[in-house]
């Protein structure tokens, strides 16, 4: 754990910088009233490119996922393995302590007893000691005709309830469709769908699994799942930051 933690550090005080740009009381607000927010430009084009061209070296992952093969969709991933890219690993680290804060607020609201400690190196300890130990970050490739069907990234009995996906190709110009999508089922109603449409560099946070939902009655939860809609034309490329661990 400390060599994964001290190999990450470097490019941590940059990556904190860049996420306190970010109007966290207001991102706050959207993951409460919608279950996702939008985090603009969090990389750059140039830093996107680079990351999407990781694709096509299998050295920097641990395991190659073809969708349709376990009825995810159509498309491909890799997950990466520790040590991870320092960008990757950095805007990970800097990531969670604002999420672990929302993550922390909700299971109050939800009187769960369960509170998320305020650095990430002490939740990956925990992850580990539940043996949780394979990194989750993963890469996703999209070409004409995939999708990726709505699901939820659960991996174990440890799970941080927010995770992040950054979209690294440019819309219209290199993939068409392609949109992400997060659906949410509210009990005796119909399910709600949030569309966010994003750029290269964008990134959406959004509940893994379910967040609080004020009623008339108190809090109660909902359940979401999320996915991406036909990719129509072009290679579409997507970072997806998961915070907890996998067995």
């Amino acid at each position: 754990m400390n060599e994964i933690a001290n190999n990450m550090a470097p490019a941590d005080t940059a990556a904190q910088a860049r996420i306190a740009t970010y109007d966290w009381k207001a991102l706050a607000g959207e993951l409460d009233g919608f279950g996702c927010a939008a985090l603009p430009k969090l990389l750059t084009p140039e830093e996107c490119s680079d990351v999407a061209s990781l694709y096509a070296d299998e050295s920097h992952f641990r395991s190659h996922i073809v969708m349709a093969r376990h009825g995810f969709g159509k498309g491909e991933y890799r997950y990466f393995k520790y040590p991870l890219p320092d960008l990757i690993g950095g805007i990970r680290t800097a990531l969670y302590p604002r999420l672990a804060d929302i993550a922390n607020a909700w299971n109050e609201r939800l009187g769960l007893g369960e509170r998320f400690p305020g650095e990430h190196a002490a939740f990956l300890q925990q992850c580990h000691e539940a043996g949780q130990i394979r990194p989750t970050p993963l890469l996703l490739q999209y070409v004409p005709g995939d999708f990726n069907c709505l699901h939820q990234d659960l991996y174990g009995d440890l799970a941080f309830p927010i995770q992040v996906a950054i979209l690294l190709s440019e819309p219209g110009r290199d993939f068409t469709g392609g949109e992400f999508a997060l659906t949410e089922q509210r009990p005796r109603m119909q399910s709600r769908v949030e569309v966010v449409p994003l750029r290269q560099g964008d990134a959406v946070a959004f509940a893994v699994h379910n967040r609080p939902v004020q009623g008339t009655k108190g809090t109660y939860r909902v359940n979401l799942r999320h996915g991406v809609s036909r990719v129509r034309s072009g290679m579409r490329h997507t970072l997806g930051i998961i915070f907890h661990d996998a067995r």
